[in-house]
Formats: C-alpha cells, sequence, structure tokens
C-alpha cells in the first residue's frame, strides 16, 4: 500500500532515472568522452541506489515495523538505525 501512497514521486524518480539513462546512450552514440560517459553513469547510478533507498525505507517503516500496531521504542529506534545504514551505504 505505501508503495500507492508513494507513487507520484516514484513516478517522477524513475522518468529523471530514464533520462539518465537516455543521456547516456546519447552520449556513447556521439562518442563522448570516457570520462564524461562515466560521470553520467555515476549520476545514474545515484538516481537509483536513491530510489532503492526510499523504497526500503517504506519497506522497513510499513512492513518490518507494523504500521498497524504500536512499536516498541527499542523497535522503532533499531529500525531508524537500519535506514541510517541503508541511506549511508547506498549513497
Amino acid at each position: 500500500m505505501h508503495t500507492v501512497e508513494g507513487k507520484p514521486k516514484l513516478i517522477l524518480r524513475i522518468r529523471r532515472i530514464k533520462g539518465q539513462i537516455a543521456a547516456v546512450e546519447r552520449a556513447l552514440e556521439q562518442d563522448a568522452d570516457c570520462s564524461d560517459l562515466l560521470q553520467l553513469i555515476t549520476g545514474a547510478r545515484g538516481a537509483m541506489n536513491g530510489l532503492m533507498a526510499a523504497l526500503l525505507e517504506q519497506h522497513i517503516r510499513y512492513h518490518v515495523l507494523d504500521s498497524e500496531q504500536k512499536s516498541s521504542p527499542e523497535q522503532s529506534l533499531a529500525a531508524e538505525e537500519l535506514i541510517e545504514i541503508v541511506r549511508s551505504y547506498l549513497k
């Protein structure tokens, strides 16, 4: 259900990623310098990692922590720590 609520934002992220991938393709077709290609690919990878981090955070909040039941303070703290780890890993 959480992906339905955040669907417009997720769709925008995906459209930006598609644009970045298209830019990589255009650069390859135009024989761009390898450093320019690497820069474009790095941006696309960062965008994919951002999408992954957002989805994982939602998953943790809605499925690991039961959103219908009150979570214990320890569970909430552990979930927040896990979210921060995921964010930092995917930067």
